[in-house]
């Protein structure tokens, strides 16, 4: 059941790293099969997904689209592969969403940007390196701001991740050795509790996620946090009205048995 996050720059061979892992353990690797999810529940192309990732987007594009959606029905997606098993996820948020759970390794793959450039243009066929060059620079450039913005961290920190592999000093077979090697390890073991850290990151998700597809529920922005079958929810919401559509929405999730609330509303009702 290995389940890994893996981070990567563009051109820095990170999908060789992946397949090469997948591979010898006999997982699948996935990407943009989650794009594909994720826009199937927004109504959207998945081009405008990558194109907001990509930084490519245009304004209109931009404004048009909610973050707020991409960001809830990625994590969802993202977790439920993993409550699966035996996927490696790259990109997405996924070592972001998956570092609180002790058994998945989180792998980050990079490069000097001269090497990636060089990688980029080689696998592109072109000469045309300052356009390879902006390319990438869009990239990390849109990469890092959506890290931030939805996780408040800094893109590359080497405290978010438990292996950092730069493909310029090591060859695709070394990275994919070492990864595979910190599967086997006794830290990244699966154990009941750390299963059970999956499973309720997992359940907060869903519940999010049916909030944001309900429109009773789509305007509720409140805390969701699971333990077992049960669902606590705190935060201030607008009414009553918003109070029970939470409660109800939040039980008719599946996996969800009980449900608290700890909501406030901010308008009273009259006597």
């Amino acid at each position: 059941m290995s389940v890994i996050a893996m981070s990567m720059e563009v051109g820095t061979r990170g999908s060789e790293v992946a397949a090469g892992v997948a591979q010898a353990l006999g997982i699948v690797s996935v990407s943009h099969e989650l794009a594909e999810r994720v826009a199937d529940k927004m109504h959207v192309k998945k081009s405008l997904l990558q194109r907001l990732r990509e930084g490519k987007a245009t304004m209109m594009e931009k404004l048009s689209t909610s973050k707020e959606q991409i960001s809830v029905y990625t994590a969802e997606e993202v977790l439920l592969l993993a409550q699966q098993g035996n996927h490696l996820i790259r990109g997405w948020g996924s070592t972001l969403l998956l570092h609180p759970v002790p058994h998945i390794p989180c792998v980050r793959v990079c490069a000097p940007m001269e090497n990636r450039v060089k990688s980029l243009m080689q696998r592109l066929d072109t000469d045309d390196e300052d356009f390879i060059r902006d390319e990438i620079e869009k990239s990390d450039a849109a990469h890092s701001a959506a890290m931030h913005s939805r996780f408040g961290v800094t893109w590359g920190d080497p405290l978010l991740y438990d292996l950092t592999l730069n493909t310029d000093r090591l060859s695709i077979e070394t990275c994919v050795e070492y990864v595979v090697g910190l599967t086997k390890r006794p830290e990244f073991q699966e154990t009941a509790a750390s299963r059970a850290t999956l499973d309720n990151l997992a359940l907060e998700a869903r519940v999010r996620a049916a909030f944001m597809a309900d429109p009773r529920s789509e305007d509720v922005e409140v805390t969701v946090v699971a333990n077992g079958d049960t669902v606590t929810l705190r935060g201030m919401v607008e009414d009553e009205r918003l109070v029970k559509a939470a409660q109800s929405v939040a039980h008719a999730v599946p996996g969800v048995k009980h449900v608290h609330t700890e909501l406030r509303s901010i308008r009273r009702p009259r006597r």
